[in-house]
């Protein structure tokens, strides 16, 4: 043993020690901290976990097993068609209308399977912030203006971060485009247009189950709203015959497997979350005592959520400690933010687009906390930043983009996304603030 090697442990379990010494229980804000670090990981937990990210990682799951790496390599990878790469990606969140956290699986999936970086880092920009009922929400509260600026600032800075990211590595690029041109072309088990109507089954279910409420109670959204849980059963329904029908999921074992979810249903329609948990449940169950196919997209899924799940959990509650919930406090006060962010100076973008970069915000979250922001001073331009940099990240989100493509990777994409916010930001503010 030499004091070389051991100081670093000693050093983590002398600071471990210290906080743990000087921690200061009792006082109003350290306790208050506490408890909305486990208020957000609870509502985490309660509105994310299971209809968001529990078919997230079922989907990245199959991207895994059932779509083939040439396919991936052909439409994302870094010698694809840059136009229908990049095309591909940064509309992906019209259809998918999910957080900062719930892309991490679907990221992680099309990464794993040889994606770019420029593409993959378009899609995973822009899942969360294209997201069409926000950017409608938005244009209602707080202004066309915004909402137009939003939509058009989020779709060209998916595109040109996902440029830059594929520039600053063009060399990782080319040698992982070398490698993957050298794999065989693997055999195709099912057409094409199966496994397409499979992942828009897993889609629907994921995109209607997650539904949300919008302000007005008339009106497409509304009706919509009203019966996401009858056509989330639709899609449910249908996913069932895929695996069915292509499968090869004996129709028994699917009933028995349905039979708990479809009679929760019936009998507590008031508690829908029953339900799909039963569903779950079932699925899992069919799935993980297979040695096929499916077998191994069960595997993949919980892969996927033993790498992922920690990490968002930990960053939820590092978030709600620093920052607290919506409207209540954390460690940091939340009127440092909201005096740093009125007017249009560099600093008030730059406050702006930093704090919503660590901040979590549910999807359509965002809206009315900066609707509450700007009646208290905040400027147009940092709203606007905000609303470019707070849906597309997050500190959970940042533990777990670390995790799947390395510290100097996501430190560059995190930076790009501030940058870039900040800039639009002034813009928008000097010119129609």
């Amino acid at each position: 043993m030499t004091w070389k090697t051991e100081w670093k442990p000693l050093a983590v379990v002398l600071g471990v020690f210290l906080a743990f010494y000087y921690l200061p229980l009792g006082g109003e804000r350290f306790d208050n901290a506490v408890f909305e670090a486990l208020y957000l990981a609870k509502d985490y937990a309660q509105e994310h976990v299971l209809l968001c990210l529990v078919p997230a990682f079922f989907i990245a799951g199959a991207i895994g097993v059932f779509i083939s790496q040439a396919s991936v390599m052909k439409y994302l990878g870094p010698k694809a068609n840059k136009a229908v790469a990049y095309g591909v990606a940064s509309c992906s969140g019209t259809i998918l209308a999910v957080c900062s956290c719930t892309i991490l699986p679907l990221f992680a999936g099309i990464w794993r399977m040889g994606a770019g970086l420029g593409p993959a880092s378009a899609f995973l920009y822009a899942g969360p912030a294209i997201n069409i009922l926000a950017v409608i929400l938005t244009a209602r509260i707080l202004g066309p203006g915004l909402g137009i600026a939003r939509a058009l600032g989020a779709i060209v800075f998916s595109i040109v971060i996902g440029l830059l990211m594929h520039f600053f590595f063009r060399k990782e690029e080319h040698a992982k485009a070398a490698r993957m041109a050298e794999m065989p072309e693997p055999e195709v088990a099912r057409p094409l247009w199966q496994n397409a109507v499979y992942f828009a089954t897993m889609i629907g279910v994921l995109v209607f189950a997650n539904w949300g409420k919008p302000t007005e109670a008339t009106g497409l959204w509304h009706a919509i709203h009203s019966a996401k849980w009858i056509i989330t059963s639709l899609f449910a329904l249908g996913f069932a015959a895929c695996l069915v029908g292509w499968f090869n999921v004996r129709l028994w074992h699917m009933v028995l497997a349905a039979l708990p979810a479809a009679a929760l249903g019936l009998l507590f329609p008031q508690m829908p979350q029953l339900a799909f948990v039963a569903g779950v449940i079932g699925l899992s169950m069919l799935t993980s005592t297979r040695e096929d196919e499916l077998g191994e997209w069960f595997g993949q899924s919980w892969g996927f959520a033993k790498q992922i799940l920690p990490l968002l959990l930990f960053g939820v509650l590092i978030a709600g400690m620093l920052l607290g919930r919506p409207g209540h406090e954390g460690l940091i006060p939340s009127e440092w933010v909201s005096q740093a962010v009125g007017g249009n100076s560099l600093l008030s973008n730059f406050v702006a687009s930093f704090a919503g970069a660590f901040m979590y915000f549910a999807t359509l979250t965002e809206v009315p906390i900066l609707q509450g922001l700007i009646g208290n001073g905040m400027g147009q331009g940092p709203a606007l930043a905000l609303l470019l940099a707070g849906p597309a990240l997050s500190l959970p989100n940042m533990l777990v983009i670390r995790s799947v493509m390395g510290t100097q990777k996501t430190v560059v994409f995190v930076l790009l996304v501030v940058v870039m916010a900040t800039i639009s930001g002034m813009l928008y503010g000097t010119f129609f603030g």
